[in-house]
């Protein structure tokens, strides 16, 4: 009974494709509009592997440049604390050195983005930095520790929060 099932329900499928083989070659004219009518939806590219690469080679921001740059803000604190004034501004402009190859950073490895609003974010991101190496306002803030902690923070938000939706986990 199980193979006689099979088969009537194998036959009807042959000749339900037959049937509709032979009525695509019949009547071309006639499908031609039907399929253009309907619109094919293209399914959205998958980008999350390239953003993963791209978040991973960004995380490294984290070790290098931006550490880098705390390091030399920690080099003028403690020069501005001891009233060495000079020194303090090396210091300073040695810090932003570090934070412009951290926007340098962030554009290269967003540049490599496949997803175009990753990209824009990144590029945006490093304008905010770059206008921060530019604009030391939230520099003159830092007199001690406790000040660098509480500005840092902020810059970091406002400089990163662009790309960071992006290398969330999710």
């Amino acid at each position: 009974m199980r193979r006689a099932l099979l088969a009537v329900i194998a036959v009807g499928t042959l000749l339900t494709g037959a049937a509709c083989d032979s009525d695509a070659k019949s009547s071309d004219a006639a499908a031609a509009p039907a399929t253009s009518a309907t619109p094919s939806a293209t399914p959205e590219p998958d980008y999350s592997a390239n953003t993963q690469l791209v978040c991973g080679n960004l995380q490294k921001l984290y070790s290098a440049e931006l550490k880098d740059f705390g390091a030399a803000l920690g080099k003028m604190i403690t020069y501005k604390e001891a009233k060495q004034a000079a020194e303090a501004k090396k210091a300073e402009n040695a810090a932003t050195a570090k934070l412009k190859a951290v926007a340098t950073k962030i554009r290269t490895d967003t540049a490599t983005a496949e997803d175009p609003e990753f990209m824009a974010a990144g590029q945006t991101s490093a304008a905010k930095v770059d206008a921060s190496v530019t604009d030391r306002k939230y520099i003159t803030k830092i007199k001690s520790m406790k000040d660098l902690n509480s500005t840092i923070e902020a810059q970091f938000t406002e400089w990163l929060s662009p790309v960071a939706g992006y290398c969330a986990p999710s």
